[in-house]
């Protein structure tokens, strides 16, 4: 009975939990189905926003471009309009410039049919000239019994020789009186500044002894394989002679700047006793900065000495070095000292600023301390120094024009030449090499054998005069003046001289009979 009812029971329960089963599935499947419908409603949507969004965007795209090419056009239209305008202008100026060269092409033409006609009357004129000037000539030959080329081959040479003879006469009576009232002005001042003043004279040479505490020293100089000596020639610049003198090496250079501090280097390191090429670079080095301090010292003196007061840094150690320079013997700053007692005593007697003299004087060969570093003469060298330290212009002119490279405008370039050509020219200032001296005065003699009629010359009184005897029948006394100008401009055009050279160009006739 139980079995029975449990199978039925058993059944049941499973037809129930089927059932169930089934109901739960169709339940959750409708749950899915909604759940995706209202997903895909959601898809659905989202598009369709986008889509609206894209076709906004594309409408603002497409409107913005329609904007874009509209200005486009309208900007090219515009151009093109103002184009089209420029091209109507440049064919209106054509057509007027094409009316205007017509217009002158006619006046042109007019012009040359004028200027023909003119022509042809001209030479109608010319013809009917030339024949009275041949019919005159005619009558003229016959009367005279000339040719009209002798005629005036004669006359054209009376007029030249005339003419000669008057300039000549004229300018040696104008030249005369001018150099007698300037040679007494010039005398008495150049006299009363050269009795006021004398200096002593220094004189350098281009080689350096320096005396060793014994021969053994030349060995530690040279250095194991020449490697001292030559640290040494390298830091310096200067060449160290070593050979068979005692007790003594040889420092050659033609810079005295350089060649006192390899001595005073050497000195050094020969007291020092360490020499090798580390030390030699710092000695040289000392040497430099203590050679440098002096010019500033030594500059400085000489402005004080001539009473010259606030000159740059710069320009007191140029004028310092040049203590170890010399020309010709003569040693610059001393010269140039001299120069400026000179400059300042011929200012006072023009009754002109004897400081600005001084300074101008003094100053005036600061060039020659640059020679190394700046290209061309020392004159325009110093005056450019000069010029970039903010010195007075007068000053800067004079030291400019004392060897006449620029034209002179002060009367204070002037006093420096006067007084450079005092200091360098005296007895005793300068010295010269025989060989040089007797070229210069070779060159003197031959120069005045080039001009015609010259017979004879000589240099006399160590070459300040060229004496030139002419032959009387080919110079006349008009033409001496000229010969003597023309001689002195060629020597200064040509040579090379201190001071001035007096040409003196003698005419004598001599007439010579015999009584039998």
């Amino acid at each position: 009975m139980d079995q029975a009812l449990t199978l039925p029971l058993a059944l049941v329960g499973l037809l129930v939990g089927a059932l169930l089963g089934v109901l739960g599935r169709s339940w959750i499947g409708r749950n899915r189905l909604t759940l995706l419908e209202q997903r895909a409603r959601e898809h659905e949507l989202e598009a369709e926003h986008r889509l609206k969004s894209v076709e906004v965007e594309v409408r603002e795209r497409l409107q913005q471009a329609r904007e874009e090419g509209d200005r486009e056009i309208r900007t090219a239209r515009t151009q093109l309009e103002l184009r089209e305008r420029e091209v109507t202008q440049l064919e209106r100026e054509l057509q007027s410039r094409d009316r205007a060269a017509a217009r002158k092409e006619g006046e042109i033409v007019g012009r040359e049919d004028r200027l023909a006609k003119a022509e042809e009357a001209v030479r109608s004129r010319i013809r009917e000239a030339e024949a009275k000037t041949r019919e005159a000539a005619q009558r003229l030959e016959s009367l005279a019994g000339l040719t009209v080329d002798s005629a005036r081959s004669l006359i054209m040479r009376q007029a030249e020789e005339e003419a000669r003879t008057a300039a000549g006469r004229a300018a040696a009576v104008i030249r005369e009186s001018a150099v007698r009232d300037a040679e007494r002005e010039a005398r008495r001042i150049i006299g009363l500044a050269i009795q006021r003043l004398a200096s002593d004279q220094t004189i350098e040479t281009t080689v350096t002894v320096v005396a060793l505490p014994s021969d053994d020293m030349k060995g530690r100089i040279i250095g194991r394989e020449g490697r001292n000596i030559r640290a040494f020639e390298m830091a310096t610049g200067v060449d160290v002679i070593i050979d068979d003198t005692p007790e003594a090496v040889l420092l050659s250079s033609f810079d005295p700047v350089r060649r006192e501090i390899a001595r005073r280097s050497l000195m050094r390191l020969i007291e020092d006793g360490r020499i090798h090429p580390g030390r030699i670079e710092e000695v040289v080095q000392k040497a430099t900065e203590e050679l440098r301090s002096e010019h500033h010292v030594g500059g400085a003196q000489a402005a004080l000495e001539v009473g010259v007061p606030a000159l740059a840094l710069e320009v007191l150690e140029v004028l310092g070095r040049l203590e170890y320079r010399t020309s010709f013997g003569q040693n610059v700053l001393r010269h140039c000292v001299e120069v400026a007692h000179l400059a300042g005593l011929i200012a006072g007697e023009l009754q002109l600023d004897p400081a600005v003299a001084r300074r101008a004087g003094l100053l005036h060969d600061l060039g020659k301390a640059l020679d190394e570093d700046h290209v061309g003469s020392h004159a325009l060298a110093g005056a450019e120094l000069l010029k970039r330290v903010g010195e007075r212009p007068e000053v800067i002119e004079a030291v400019a024009a004392h060897h006449a490279e620029i034209e002179a405008h002060t009367p204070f370039a002037w006093i420096v030449q006067a007084a450079d050509a005092i200091s360098s020219s005296r007895p005793g200032a300068r010295r010269e090499k025989l060989e040089t001296y007797l070229k210069r005065l070779e060159q003197l003699e031959a120069m005045a054998g080039g001009f015609p009629g010259v017979e004879r010359s000589f240099a006399i009184q160590a070459g300040r005069e060229l004496r030139v005897l002419v032959q009387s029948r080919e110079v006349g006394d008009g033409d001496a003046a000229a010969l003597a100008a023309a001689i002195a401009a060629r020597i200064e055009k040509e040579m090379q001289y201190p001071g001035q050279i007096k040409v003196v160009v003698i005419r004598e006739l001599r007439a010579i009979d015999y009584a039998r």
